[in-house]
């Protein structure tokens, strides 16, 4: 059975799919309960969709909020009822200790707390907002970070630990582009947005460091579509928000944003 569920997915993704094939099983065959770290949208797909070819098993999912992106998961036999379960979430929030300092980034911040020999997997959700940061972990590591965590980057903060009902959320930015490209291969669209030749942007598609929709994608044909979100390593994130007409040189018109 284990090897038919295989195909559906990329080869780099198996050892993940044999960890939540546990998961589900366990639940289904030990009656056992088990809470995850925080997963990635691809990791949560995979999981849900393994989950649903189970009708005794049950998921309960949990990221701060609704909109969340990284998100942990309570697996539990059907019975279970799993409304007042807690996922074992807190808040970091992160604040600079002294004024006039640059603005720190996303990155700034995700960079000082692995620095401190944390899994990403411990790290949720991270809302860079105007006076610091709210970063969602599990509530296991949160009195440690906060013990521990006295600078990011070369700026001195401070950090409390709060209920992940206080978190205060970051508005999602994109910075628009405008491109015409001839088709809506990947390698094309992206080279463009990260301003790279188009040999260039074949490296880290080759090298499996592009995913799309979080999922590695190393065919530099594969065409995108409204929605799609793509990642290259090293370069940030874009999300197709628009695939448009096409103009009097059979160009399309394609209308992107890049998360900044």
């Amino acid at each position: 059975m284990k090897q038919d569920i295989y195909g559906h997915f990329h080869p780099d993704e198996r050892q993940f799919v044999d960890r939540a094939y546990e998961w589900v099983e366990n639940a289904v065959r030990y009656h056992e309960l088990k809470l995850t770290d925080f997963l990635d949208p691809r990791q949560g797909y995979i999981l849900h969709s393994l989950a649903n070819r189970e009708p005794d098993v049950k998921v309960k999912w949990d990221g701060g909020h609704e909109e969340a992106e990284r998100r942990r998961a309570l697996i539990a036999p059907d019975y279970r009822d799993l409304e007042d379960e807690e996922l074992g979430l807190k808040v970091l929030s992160i604040a600079p200790a002294e004024q006039n300092l640059p603005k720190l980034e996303h990155g700034d911040y995700m960079g000082s707390l692995l620095g401190l020999g944390i899994k990403r997997s411990k790290i949720g959700d991270i809302h860079v907002l105007e006076d610091g940061c709210h970063a969602v972990v599990t509530s296991d590591i949160a009195d440690y970070l906060a013990l521990h965590m006295s600078s990011v980057g070369r700026a001195p903060v401070t950090v409390e630990v709060l209920p992940v009902s206080e978190l205060r959320r970051a508005e999602v930015k994109l910075e628009t582009m405008e491109l015409t490209v001839s088709s809506l291969r990947l390698d094309g669209i992206a080279s463009d947005v990260c301003r790279l030749s188009r040999s260039k942007i074949l490296v880290p598609i080759k090298a499996g460091r592009v995913r799309v929709n979080w999922k590695v994608e190393e065919d530099p044909s594969f065409h995108l579509k409204d929605g799609d979100v793509v990642s290259v390593q090293g370069f940030g994130r874009f999300k197709v928000l628009e695939v448009g007409g096409l103009t009097k040189k059979a160009r399309y018109r394609v209308r992107v944003g890049k998360f900044v």
